[in-house]
């Protein structure tokens, strides 16, 4: 068998990729490029079309209009099975009567290779993802996670330079999806394949990618780094969908530099103007909960909110506090749990520091649908 790190991912270019369906845009026009060797992720909700963009780089699917390049080569014109693409799907597909290490052969014997060399590429595949000894198992032998890789040494088998994996961690538990984030990583990083990951969870989105893409309504919004995502996210769909955010709205009351003061029922606030809103136009104030806090004496941050405490949330390490001050919304506040007394149904003086704070243009729409779940 060739040597698995010499077997190095590929990048991928969508040139105006559009896939319509019946009437229905599921994919609008999309320029993406992802590098070779790169853990990509795409980052949405329940039918926002990223899957649909999957399985267009992958050939299960042709695309309406467009074009897709793997190693700087069109694509177009090859079925799955011809392109250097493999495929991991949700449900896995491993074959329950087949032993593990005939699963993982599965593709090899496909195209002809001899039973011995088989079970040798299989062999050393099984080491690669940790599950030396299982190779003569069935499938439901194995747990949860080990199936999950051999589903990943499967695809490894056929030498992809793009592994493409449509939310494989699903169906796992909290715990051991954390611990298969982990595992996922490390074995791109060993192979050196292009990862293709789509996920609905952003926590599996920002702690694997080296780069994501934020997807809305068949729109990719944003493409980065996690830092870049979660630090200074471009619109508003995009801030209220990756992480938690306190939201105030209300109009730009007045505008100084690069900031701008929103008032609204909560008070007067002032935040960083990313949107570049003018004097009187409608605007949400987003700040995340963990960079606001109780003011219990002591230098007081930017922006101070007058409000009650409805109820204390306690998770483990962190303590999350949930107010109400004037308006509808909850505000909340992710706390180190570091023993405090936190007085339910009292009083509280809320801050944030204005540096903290983005001020966009309200867009209900953007909030409604960050919210749905997938």
């Amino acid at each position: 068998m060739s040597d698995l790190k010499s077997a190095r991912g590929q990048s991928v270019r969508l040139k105006d990729v559009a896939m319509v369906f019946d009437g229905f845009t599921a994919v609008q026009s999309t320029d993406l490029t992802i590098e070779a060797g790169e853990f990509f992720s795409i980052l949405g909700p329940s039918g926002c079309g990223k899957t649909t963009l999957l399985r267009i780089v992958s050939g299960f699917q042709a695309a309406t209009s467009g074009a897709v390049e793997i190693g700087g080569r069109p694509v177009d014109h090859l079925a799955a099975n011809r392109r250097p693409t493999a495929m991991i799907f949700q449900n896995l597909a491993l074959f329950p009567l087949m032993s593990v290490w005939e699963n993982i052969a599965f593709g090899l014997a496909a195209r002809g290779i001899g039973k011995r060399e088989q079970r040798t590429r299989a062999e050393e595949l099984l080491a690669l993802v940790a599950l030396e000894g299982q190779a003569d198992k069935r499938p439901a032998q194995l747990s949860g996670g080990q199936r999950q890789r051999v589903a990943v040494a499967r695809a490894l088998a056929v030498e992809p330079s793009v592994l493409c994996l449509d939310e494989p961690l699903s169906a796992l538990d909290l715990k051991l999806r954390q611990h298969m984030r982990a595992e996922l990583r490390a074995i791109q990083k060993r192979t050196g394949v292009t990862f293709i990951y789509i996920t609905h969870d952003q926590g599996e989105a920002l702690s694997m990618s080296d780069r994501l893409a934020v997807m809305n309504a068949g729109r990719i919004e944003q493409v980065g780094a996690a830092s870049d995502i979660y630090d200074r996210p471009a619109t508003p769909f995009v801030a209220s969908f990756v992480g938690e955010q306190n939201v105030f709205r209300g109009r730009v009351a007045e505008v100084r530099d690069n900031m701008a003061y929103v008032e609204g029922i909560e008070g007067r606030f002032l935040g960083r103007n990313v949107s570049g809103l003018k004097t009187g136009d409608a605007a949400m104030l987003l700040v995340r909960p963990e960079r606001t806090g109780l003011v219990n004496g002591g230098p007081a941050p930017g922006n101070l909110i007058e409000a009650r405490i409805e109820r204390r949330e306690l998770e483990g390490p962190y303590l999350n506090i949930v107010a109400r001050g004037r308006g509808e919304r909850s505000i909340v506040l992710h706390l180190a749990n570091d023993g405090r007394v936190v007085d339910t149904n009292g009083s509280a003086r809320i801050g944030f520091a204005c540096e903290d704070a983005l001020v966009m243009a309200d867009d209900a729409e953007a909030l409604s649908a960050a919210q749905v779940d997938d």
